[in-house]
């Protein structure tokens, strides 16, 4: 298995999921610049996790003119998987890849602890997932927003992959992750890399990847 994970200035979580995929999936991971372009078909690309060009302006509004934005959504729109996790959700809603925004958390305060995520069973990603995972947060923009109309189609198309149990940040819905129509783009504001770990006693996590991997 071919991964690449996109690194912008800013990111700090490409080294953990490239990790992570590497140890647990076996995968052969190439980390692409933000300058760079590729043309190639892996079988995953990840957006990772950090503050790309420092979160200025709006959490990914810079990071969505890259050259290897451009691949990435020309890969996508091919249909090639793609995960964003964090500010990688945050740069999928700014590049038009996937709907809405991500807006300051309901506090205005950064949050950083553990959450209980629902998997959403009429979703085709999280229906093989099974009972609610435990996985870390770590934002301080990641409260959901979209129009009416669009959270209605998100709701009929079956779209929203996971909810909060009990919601941390003000996401409408309660909605912690969403994907496209197609079903090959996944969004998602809580770190599944970071909860795949025996030594820390957390797994969780690997179940996402794995029915990621397996749609």
């Amino acid at each position: 298995m071919k991964v690449r994970v996109v690194t912008f200035p800013g990111s700090n979580c490409d080294k953990d999921v490239g990790s992570v995929l590497e140890s647990e999936f076996g995968a052969q991971v190439d980390y692409t610049w933000y300058k760079e372009s590729f043309s190639d078909k892996p079988d995953l690309v990840v957006l990772p996790g950090g503050f790309s060009f420092g979160d200025y302006l709006r959490c990914g509004a810079m990071a969505k003119f890259s050259n290897a934005m451009e691949s990435v959504v020309k890969y996508a729109n091919q249909g090639g998987k793609v995960l964003g996790v964090c500010n990688g959700f945050q740069i999928l809603t700014e590049a038009g890849l996937l709907p809405g925004a991500l807006l300051h958390n309901r506090t205005l305060k950064y949050i950083c602890k553990d959450v209980d995520l629902v998997p959403v069973s009429e979703n085709r990603i999280a229906k093989e997932i099974k009972g609610t995972l435990s996985i870390p947060i770590a934002h301080g923009e990641g409260a959901y927003f979209a129009d009416a109309d669009t959270l209605e189609r998100l709701e009929k198309n079956g779209q929203v992959v996971f909810r909060y149990k009990e919601n941390p940040n003000g996401s409408l819905h309660d909605i912690a992750g969403i994907c496209n129509e197609a079903g090959n783009v996944l969004g998602m504001m809580p770190h599944p890399e970071r909860a795949v770990n025996p030594y820390t006693g957390k797994m969780d996590g690997k179940q996402i990847l794995e029915a990621l991997l397996k749609k």
